[in-house]
């Protein structure tokens, strides 16, 4: 929202300074984003008359015109513009000037010279030289009225500021110099001065027929029909200037006096050729098939989404959005049908964004306008509309109002002692009341509670945090009490079993993996690559068409982000990423943190990509592997020991991974990508990469004390044979069931698979596996008799193994 200071102050005038009033809108919830002159600095500029014009005895485009700035000389100017004629009023920029910084970035200053032999005793400025506009075609023609020799910063107010406000989405009642206006008057206590106007004598009976055929849509429908208007009338400076500070280019009278009364007012109305439309008006949906070309040229298919209104033969208007080309008023028009209405926010909401186009009308009614003032709008229009655009032969017909569904504005209470708690100040009942009465908000009170009706324009009060909102904004931020905190504060330990998503991702850079974060929205197509996900959560109002649905796997996001890197010629990536995954659940119910029918674990994923190690003198360099990733993850979960199972997944290579096993839960899966997916993102290596939950991670076993022995340890090998299927880690797990549940295993301490062997003296389908074991006692010396019968239980428990034997 964009306005000038000047206009604002025409309605509310506190005594403060321009810097002053800036804080107090930002401290209020209204941020003002920006403040800037509405025009640079420049002096010695006045407003000059041109007397007479003679062309230029050396040059045939210019001319020597005798200029009268008010100080009883007439100055000898040379001026090649081509509007220039003897009347004219102009800025003129007398010898000592200085303009604003032109191309080279240095002020211009005016001097007395000669132009082809004639002495020029100043300059005739056009918007252009003096930086108010691009408009270049020739000098700045200033009203007839304009007073000859007045400083031309004074005459245009050029010392105005303009204000640009972020507002919020709830602050629709602010999208108006009026709103703006009511804001600071709540504030400071100065009176609101509204706009007033005198109301307009109807002198005719024609009504044209309108008819609301969807009430959900239209709540509130008023308009009139005038003839006789002179549409080529000039728009007047004033309008024009406070239209241009707010951001509004001058288009015509009749576009730009409803223009100016919806910056005013926040009221969008549309003025239609009255002479263009077919019968009478329709407000309706619209049917699948119907198009509408729009005023800005584009041609749109509507359905029954999609709000318009229509006369008897076609499409005139997208319902609160844009007009339509085939009734748009042009300089031609002489009769005009006024229409000024409420559609329903919700009818609104995305429509216009469904075109990929917004409009100040579209901005204004999917927030909510005030449905209570159609008629009194309609009137100011009006009178405008005959004061400027009126002439002899100009009828106003009367204004045929019908409101089928206006919105129920419910009560909302709030309590003094809820606003208290959550303020934090010792508000009374009284101070309260004030605030409600300074804001226009009429109210009915009993001790301690406060029941508030809405007003029509306000959009925004639904609870009673929305009314505590307004107590804090009007009490003032800045008078909350800066209090430490009153409540017993205590150190508490993290329990010892657990560790912090923080204290993960330390690891895990320790492990020389950067920590990424990406967004929980995908490409639909990763979601069916990476997790064979062909139902993927979807997104109702996306952020970007392509990022549509959520993620249900991180890696997806991991290995785009090598691919960012390999575009940028980092050759080695090593990532991970700590977040959330959605999944369907039909078991999870709503709850403070939760949403039903939907899963939200945290999952940790890990990728490593290219080299093992940086590139260096001391050690080959060879792509990393299965197993270097494999002992990052063993180390992330040290001590808990991991077990590793082949499995099938959509998004790893079919030999080269494996799930994820702590005790007897499945918590993740580890792999290299699969070749498919490798060649689709157009990887020349393979990554490597892992994802396991995070709830798994932060459970850890608490270390326990165990005597360290005295005596030596003994180690045995031990080499076995078996199918070529069987994996290793069958045999890992006898020997660790052996070690649990068998007396005679007590000993053993670790065990290690250290060599696989393949080819002479084995059969194709065999393979031979060489295990060491260590065995210890911490009370004595060990025995050969000991360490044999240790060694005989884990042979006779491999031997039960299909084909397996010991190798000799």
């Amino acid at each position: 929202m964009q306005f000038s200071e000047s206009w604002l102050r025409t309605m509310v005038d506190p005594k403060m300074t321009s810097a002053e009033l800036s804080h107090l809108l930002t401290m209020s919830g209204l941020e003002v984003e920006e403040v800037e002159p509405v025009a640079p600095p420049f002096t010695h500029i006045v407003v000059g008359h041109v007397l007479e014009t003679a062309k230029h005895p050396n040059a045939d485009r210019l001319n020597v015109c005798q200029v009268d700035v008010g100080t009883g000389t007439t100055l000898t100017i040379v001026c090649g513009a081509p509007n220039v004629r003897p009347g004219l009023k102009v800025p003129c920029a007398m010898v000592g000037a200085v303009l604003p910084p032109g191309a080279d970035g240095k002020p211009f200053e005016i001097k007395l010279g000669q132009l082809r032999g004639v002495e020029s005793q100043g300059m005739l400025c056009s918007a252009r030289e003096l930086k108010l506009s691009e408009d270049h075609g020739g000098l700045l023609e200033l009203p007839d009225d304009a007073p000859v020799g007045q400083n031309f910063r004074d005459y245009y107010e050029l010392n105005d500021l303009k204000f640009t406000i972020k507002l919020t989405p709830n602050k629709a009642d602010c999208l108006s110099v009026l709103g703006v206006a009511r804001e600071v008057s709540a504030l400071t206590g100065i009176e609101l001065k509204q706009p007033t106007f005198k109301k307009v004598d109807v002198t005719t009976t024609e009504v044209l027929p309108v008819k609301i055929s969807a009430p959900d849509l239209c709540g509130r429908f008023s308009g009139r029909v005038i003839r006789g208007l002179n549409a080529k009338a000039e728009t007047p400076h004033w309008m024009k200037q406070r239209l241009e500070r707010s951001g509004q280019r001058s288009v015509s009278a009749l576009v730009d006096i409803s223009n100016y009364v919806m910056l005013e007012l926040g009221r969008p109305s549309h003025v239609f050729d009255l002479d263009k439309i077919h019968g009478g008006l329709d407000i309706r949906w619209g049917k699948a098939g119907e198009e509408l070309k729009l005023l800005n040229g584009n041609t749109v298919k509507v359905d029954d989404w999609i709000g318009v209104i229509a006369d008897d033969k076609e499409l005139e208007s997208l319902a609160g959005i844009m007009g339509g080309d085939a009734t748009a008023v042009s300089l031609e028009t002489q009769n005009i049908y006024l229409e000024a209405a409420f559609w329903f926010p919700q009818a609104i909401q995305g429509r216009a964004r469904r075109f990929n186009f917004s409009t100040d009308a579209a901005h204004r009614f999917e927030r909510g306008v005030d449905f209570a003032t159609t008629v009194e709008h309609i009137e100011r229009i009006t009178a405008l509309l005959i004061d400027i655009c009126g002439t002899a032969q100009t009828q106003v017909g009367p204004i045929d109002d019908q409101s089928p569904n206006l919105p129920k504005r419910a009560p909302v209470s709030v309590r003094t002692a809820r606003a208290v708690k959550v303020i934090g100040v010792p508000l009374t009942d009284a101070l309260i009341a004030d605030i409600f009465t300074r804001l226009g908000l009429s109210f009915t009170q009993e001790p301690g509670v406060f029941s508030v009706t809405p007003p029509s324009y306000r959009f925004d009060i639904e609870i009673e945090e929305d009314l505590i909102e307004e107590i804090v904004r009007v009490y003032g931020f800045e008078n909350i009490p800066a209090l430490p905190p009153v409540a017993a504060s205590a150190m508490l330990a993290d329990p010892e079993n657990t560790r912090s998503l923080f204290a993960i991702s330390h690891k895990l850079a320790a492990l020389d993996y950067q920590e990424v974060i990406n967004f929980s929205f995908v490409e639909e197509a990763w979601e069916a690559d990476f997790a064979a996900n062909l139902q993927p959560i979807k997104l109702l109002n996306p952020i970007a068409s392509q990022l549509s649905v959520m993620r249900s796997t991180l890696i997806a996001n991991l290995v785009a982000n090598v691919k960012y890197n390999l575009n940028r010629k980092v050759s080695r990536v090593r990532v991970f990423e700590t977040g959330t995954i959605f999944l369907r659940s039909k078991e999870t119910q709503d709850g403070p943190l939760s949403v039903a029918g939907f899963d939200q674990p945290k999952r940790v994923a890990a990728l490593a990509y290219g080299a093992q190690v940086e590139e260096q003198w001391g050690q080959a360099t060879r792509a990393i592997d299965f197993f270097d990733v494999k002992a990052d993850l063993e180390a992330l979960f040290a001590p808990t020991v991991l077990h590793f199972t082949k499995i099938d997944h959509p998004a790893l290579h079919p030999g080269r991974s494996a799930q994820v096993q702590c005790g007897d839960k499945v918590v993740g899966f580890i792999g290299e990508l699969h070749p498919r997916l490798q060649q689709k993102y157009e990887l020349p290596l393979a990554p490597v990469l892992f994802e396991v939950d995070a709830s798994a991670l932060q459970q850890r076993v608490v270390p326990s004390y165990r005597e360290i022995s005295k005596f030596p340890a003994v180690v045995r090998d031990l080499a076995v044979v078996v199918k070529q299927a069987i994996p290793a880690q069958d045999l890992l797990d006898i020997f660790a069931r052996e070690q649990k549940n068998n007396a005679a295993c007590k000993i053993l301490q670790a065990f290690v698979l250290f060599d696989e062997y393949h080819g002479k003296g084995l059969e194709n389908d065999e393979k031979s596996l060489a295990f060491r074991f260590t065995l210890q006692d911490t009370e004595n010396t060990l025995q050969d008799d000991a360490v044999d019968a240790a060694m005989n239980v884990l042979i006779t428990a491999i031997s039960k193994l299909d084909g397996a034997k010991l190798r000799t």
